[in-house]
This record gives C-alpha cells, structure tokens and sequence, in this order.
C-alpha cells in the first residue's frame, strides 16, 4: 500500500516521549500512524519543575538545567521516528510543565494524541497515572495507549459498541483505522441480562439474548453499508463488557473504545470500563471521546 505524503498544514499526530522503552514504542507507532493518514508527527517532550521547587523557594535556572537532557530526548525520537518513517514531516517541542497539562494543551491543535503504556520521567504513569488520567477523555481528539500487539495478533481492529450514538465516533474511528491498514472490524457487544424487578420475568433469558442480539445488528447495519469495503464481524458475548473487552485485545492489533456510553459501556468522562481497559489489554488502545449522554 502505498502511503500518502502529508500535509504540513494538517494537525500533527502528537506523540509524548520521556526517552523510556515504552515512550520509543509510541514513537515508531506513531509515525506509522501518521504516515499511513498522510499527517506530520510532533514529537513532544515535557520539563517539568522539581516537585520542592515552589514559589517561595524557587530554585534558580531548574527549567534551564532540565531542558538539555529534554533536547537530547527529543533528538533522539525524532531520530527513531525518521528511521522508521523515512521522507515523514516530523517536528519537535519541548514544553515546560505537567505532562498531563502538556499533552493536553496540545491536543488542541493536534489530529491525535499517542502515549506509550510505561514512562521513566517526563510522562510517568502512562496507564492509571497522572499522565493519562488527565488525557484519555479529556480531550477531544483520540488518545491511543501503545503496547506491544499481542504476537499471536490477527489483522483486525476491535471496537467496543453498546448500540448508543455515543458509540458513534469510536466505530468510526474504527472502520478508518481497519480501512487504511486492510483489516477487519470485529464489534464487541457484551450484554448481561437484567437484574429483575420482579419476581417472574415475561421473557426468558435465551429469547432476551436473541432480541439483544437482533437489535445490535440492527444497529450496527448501516455503518456495515457505508463501509462495504470493510470486512465486519459482530461478537456478542454475554458478560460484563471489561472481560470482553479484554479477550478481545488478546488477537487484535489495536482496540478502540469510547469514553462515554451507556448501558454496558456507561462511562462519566473516563469511566471504570475504559480505565480497566488502559490497565488491562494486550495491544494498543485507542480512547475515542463522543457525546455525553
């Protein structure tokens, strides 16, 4: 497949690095995936004051002393992402402050915003922590946590769906991803049978699993219309949706979820489903913000 040639006057996908292992592989994905959507990369580095430099004790020149082992971080990712991505439009900052505020600030100007899955200093915490705590949902484009794929990983991109519009940009960013690197689309779709309010219930469970499942194809044929190209598979599984979830990151090369829902994928900014997700999956994770319900 031959790769478009970006455009410099398009928003970067954003990378954060901090020079650890982690933060290298975020790095040469990132410039892949900014090659593939024809887009620059900046790569950004964030120096942040030592934690008992306060306002009244400042300590002179902190900024100035940190900044060149920043640059030397900075050069070297730039370096990884031209090897890895040879003729790339590819730019760097280094930016003084919390790397959470950091990113954040630069998703505002940015197509995406990517992570590695483990930091050593200038983005620590990248699962749980601070860092991506304050990014994945926070902001409005995609955050994508990279980890390695699992080695027994198929072509496809897994996609968490609850039948709601809010599953709207997720599935979207979905199909794009699966468009441009020639894979399938497997939905995930968990649905758990109500607790009763009742002692007897009208339906029983097996006929509830099949209307559940009817209505999720439902839902899910128009955008199988309006991406024939694209090979979709819909995975119900009667569970709670972070198992299925979970399972499903096991085979795939990426894994995109929402940051709000309902039903089974409720979520309030970034909710338990998609936090348990960042913790636990085996390949990358792309958190997708949509529309508060």
């Amino acid at each position: 497949m031959t790769e478009p040639f970006s455009d410099p006057g398009a928003d970067p996908v954003v990378v954060g690095t901090d020079g650890s292992a982690g933060a290298a592989r975020a790095v040469e994905w990132a410039a892949d995936h900014a090659g593939l959507r024809g887009l620059p990369l900046r790569v950004v580095h964030a120096v942040e004051r030592l934690p008992y430099d306060v306002p009244c004790y400042p300590i002179p020149d902190s900024y100035d002393r940190l900044a060149p082992s920043g640059r030397q971080i900075l050069d070297h990712a730039e370096q990884v992402a031209r090897d890895r991505r040879p003729g790339l439009d590819v730019t760097t900052e280094l930016a003084e402050g919390r790397p959470g505020r950091v990113l954040r600030d630069q998703a505002a100007r940015a197509a995406e915003v990517v992570l590695g899955s483990h930091g050593a200093g200038g983005f620590p915490g990248m699962l749980l922590g601070s860092v991506g705590n304050h990014v994945a949902g926070h902001v409005a484009v995609p955050v994508v946590v990279v980890r390695p794929a699992p080695t027994e990983a198929v072509a496809e991109i897994a996609v968490g769906f609850d039948c709601s519009e809010a599953s709207g940009p997720a599935l979207a960013y979905a199909f794009e991803e699966a468009r441009l690197r020639g894979h399938r689309v497997r939905v995930v779709c968990a649905w758990e049978p109500p607790v009763p309010y009742a002692p007897v219930i009208a339906m029983d469970s097996d006929d509830m699993w099949r209307a559940a499942e009817d209505y999720a194809r439902g839902e899910l044929q128009p955008w199988q219309g309006g991406h024939a190209e694209v090979k979709t598979e819909l995975d119900m599984v009667r569970g709670h949706p972070v198992a299925a979830l979970i399972e499903a990151s096991s085979r795939a090369v990426m894994l995109v979820v929402g940051s709000h829902g309902r039903n089974a994928f409720t979520a309030a900014v970034l909710g338990s489903v998609s936090r348990a997700v960042l913790a636990h999956a085996r390949c990358p994770v792309a958190v997708v913000r949509g529309a508060r319900s």
